[in-house]
C-alpha cells in the first residue's frame, strides 16, 4: 500500500503538469491556426476582390450590350430584313453571353441565374415581336416595334439584371 502511495505521490503531480502543459500548448496552437487562417483569408480577399469587381464590370457591359435598344442600334442595316435582323440579334446575344460565361465563377449563383433569365427573356421578346411581322419586311419595322416595346415596358430584363449586378457589387464595396 505504501508503494502505491509512493508511486501516486510522484505520478499524480507529473500527470497534472502534463495535462496543464497539453491544454496550454493545444490552446496556443489553435489560436495560431486561427491567425494563419485569418491571414490566408485576408490575402485571398486581396486577390479575389479585384477579380470579382472586374467580373461585375464585364457583366454590366454584357447587360448594356445585350439590351434591346443597343442591339438594334448596333445591328440594324438599311437593306436587311426582319428575319436577318432577328437572327443577327439572337446570334449577338448568344455570343455576348458565351464571351462572358467564365465570369460566373466570380459572382453568386443567384446573380448568374438572373443573368440567364434576362438573356432568355430578351430572346423571347425579340422572337415574339419578330413573329408579328413579315420575315421579308425591312428590318426597320422590327427596330421600330422593338423600340416601341421597350418604351412601353417598365422592367426590361437586362435592366433588371443590371440592378442585380449593382446590388451584389455594392456588398463588396
Amino acid at each position: 500500500m505504501t508503494t502505491v502511495l509512493e508511486i501516486l505521490k510522484y505520478t499524480l503531480p507529473g500527470l497534472l503538469v502534463f495535462l496543464t502543459a497539453y491544454f496550454l500548448i493545444k490552446t496556443y496552437l489553435d489560436k495560431q491556426y486561427e491567425l494563419r487562417l485569418l491571414d490566408l483569408k485576408r490575402d485571398n480577399k486581396k486577390t479575389s476582390l479585384p477579380l470579382r469587381l472586374q467580373a461585375y464590370e464585364r457583366l454590366s457591359l454584357l447587360c448594356e450590350r445585350s439590351s434591346i435598344p443597343n442591339l438594334t442600334l448596333r445591328l440594324k442595316t438599311k437593306e436587311g430584313t426582319v428575319a436577318s435582323l432577328q437572327m443577327a440579334m439572337l446570334i449577338a446575344l448568344q455570343q455576348e453571353f458565351e464571351h462572358n460565361i467564365t465570369q460566373q465563377i466570380y459572382v453568386s449563383e443567384q446573380l448568374w441565374d438572373i443573368l440567364q433569365a434576362a438573356r432568355n427573356e430578351t430572346v423571347n421578346i425579340i422572337r415574339a415581336v419578330a413573329e408579328q411581322l413579315d420575315p421579308n419586311a425591312p428590318s426597320e419595322e422590327l427596330v421600330q416595334r422593338l423600340l416601341a416595346f421597350t418604351e412601353r415596358s417598365e422592367h426590361l430584363p437586362m435592366d433588371t439584371a443590371l440592378r442585380a449586378i449593382k446590388k451584389e457589387a455594392g456588398l463588396y464595396l
